[in-house]
């Protein structure tokens, strides 16, 4: 049997010498390193089997629930890599990681019990990782320490549940959390892709409306779907709900942002590390939408990166679900109303599921929460509930215009340093303030100019048209190609005042 391991260590030896891999002295580096670590266990697990005289074995198994997932997930990535190159300049690293997995698992298995079962196993649980985090060249052999980590936990974190020995995380999740976890303890998150991954999904056009549509494939074939109508419908409801009543939106363009809409459909929905029952699939669902809720705030107030809340809850959710099912069985046992609720089968009730799902979502497309336009797109919106006095509003006005100033829209980073000078929503800075002025000057915006020659003092614009290609495109659409006609129309319905004036431009 060590012909196959064997042969796809020598397949990630080769693709260390890659031109994408030889690019990175410390990128190549790491796969060679993976290579000699599996190579010499492979070495010290044959002179085993050789002195015992125990030979291991190798049984195919292709169960669909992971070789319809991955095509599921393939599918994210093409479509999301065709608005967003970096993903497809990683398609090697993805190559190189599926075969550390399988042969990762492969050893592991055989270490423990002389016996593995070879099917599609690794692709979900690779893709599912790399749809959320992945390390940057520099630093990549920390993603197959992620890997392995994934791994062992499935080998080695196990309990008993319905009479069989199984793995209580989802070997993704587990990993993600922990090395989430990590990141935000000793704030590294710089080493990352992280920020990105969770920000550029929108690039992607109607990327709700296509996660929508391929999630109803998971939905139909295992059975997710009230975990993931549940999560969605928790969210959105605790964002509804905090928007009547502070009058701002929680999530900042979004009420379920495209990252966690992702995630409550191919991360946290494991049929293997989720209840069984229907009901104690909506209470999972429930508690792991008012755990993003939950952790997009506490976060915040952290000063941690928001964009991990959709990964720190599934681990701990994980760890809940014997006592969700055992709670649920104990009430239904109870309750009169279990008995007068028609006994539907498993697949009549995905059905019913499913549709309620499409309806949810209609309604959710249709009020402009989805792939629309949202309130939170709009900077003057901004503008007027932090003048206003909303909660939490001014601190993401700066928050905002300093991204927009990143992407190099001069009158944004002319506002932050406004901000900066007269120190009403923020602590005043002189320093940081001249920066800003210095980078709006730069881009030849003239409000910066004389706000640099006249330090403590600040003279505001309205943006200018290349600015305005920035503050519309709703952190998704390329706007370059857009004729000005159109682009100041489309200004005036972001609540721009100036530009609805006849005959601007």
């Amino acid at each position: 049997m060590f012909w196959l391991p064997a042969t796809l260590t020598v397949s990630l030896a080769a693709l260390a010498f890659l031109p994408r891999l030889l690019e990175n002295t410390t990128l190549h580096w790491s796969v060679v390193t993976a290579t000699i670590v599996l190579l010499a266990w492979q070495i010290a697990l044959y002179l085993r089997c050789r002195r015992t005289s125990v030979a291991p074995t190798l049984q195919v198994v292709l169960r669909p629930q992971h070789y319809v997932q991955a095509l599921v997930q393939g599918a994210v990535f093409i479509y999301w890599g065709w608005y967003w190159q970096p993903v497809f300049h990683m398609a090697w690293l993805l190559v190189a990681q599926l075969l550390f997995a399988y042969v990762f698992d492969m050893l592991i298995s055989w270490t423990r019990r002389n016996s593995y079962t070879l099917g599609f196993g690794p692709f979900p649980i690779i893709f599912s990782t790399n749809l959320f985090l992945w390390f940057k060249d520099d630093w990549f052999y920390l993603q197959f320490l992620m890997i392995a980590v994934g791994f062992m936990g499935k080998e080695y974190v196990k309990w008993s549940r319905d009479g069989r020995l199984t793995h209580i995380f989802n070997p993704s999740a587990f990993s993600l959390g922990l090395f989430s976890l990590i990141l935000i303890v000793t704030n590294t998150t710089e080493l990352t892709w992280a920020e990105e991954i969770a920000t550029t999904l929108v690039r992607a056009p109607s990327i709700y409306l296509f996660l929508f549509l391929i999630g109803l494939v998971v939905m139909y074939f295992f059975s997710i779907t009230l975990v993931a109508g549940s999560a969605a419908i928790a969210l959105f409801g605790s964002s509804a709900l905090y928007s009547a009543v502070t009058g701002v939106p929680y999530f900042i363009d979004s009420e379920i942002p495209a990252a966690v809409f992702l995630g409550l459909h191919l991360l946290v929905t494991d049929p293997s590390t989720s209840p069984k029952t229907p009901i104690g699939k909506s209470v999972f669902g429930v508690l792991y939408g008012l755990g993003v809720f939950g952790l997009y705030s506490l976060l915040g107030a952290l000063g941690a990166p928001t964009f991990y809340d959709k990964l720190l809850c599934v681990p701990l959710l994980n760890l809940s679900v014997q006592q969700i099912d055992r709670t649920v069985q104990f009430l239904k046992g109870r309750s009169p109303i279990s008995q007068h609720v028609p006994r539907w089968t498993a697949a009549r009730t995905n059905l019913a599921c499913i549709a309620v799902w499409i309806l949810f979502f209609g309604v959710m497309t249709t009020m402009g929460r989805a792939d629309g336009k949202h309130t939170g797109d709009s900077v003057p919106f901004w503008q007027r509930a932090c003048a206003d006095g909303r909660r939490n509003a001014c601190e993401r006005l700066i928050s905002i215009e300093a991204v927009y100033c990143d992407d190099n829209s001069a009158w944004a980073c002319n506002e932050v340093g406004g901000h900066y000078t007269l120190g009403r929503i923020t602590r005043p800075d002189k320093e940081l303030a001249a920066a800003y002025f210095s980078r709006a000057c730069e881009l030849r915006f003239q409000a910066g100019c004389v706000n640099l020659l006249n330090p403590g003092h600040f003279t505001s614009a309205n943006p200018k048209t290349l600015d305005l290609r920035l503050l519309l495109r709703e952190r998704k659409q390329n706007l370059m190609e857009m004729s000005d006609r159109d682009l100041y129309a489309r200004a005036c319905r972001h609540d721009w005042t100036f530009a609805c004036i006849p005959g601007i431009p």
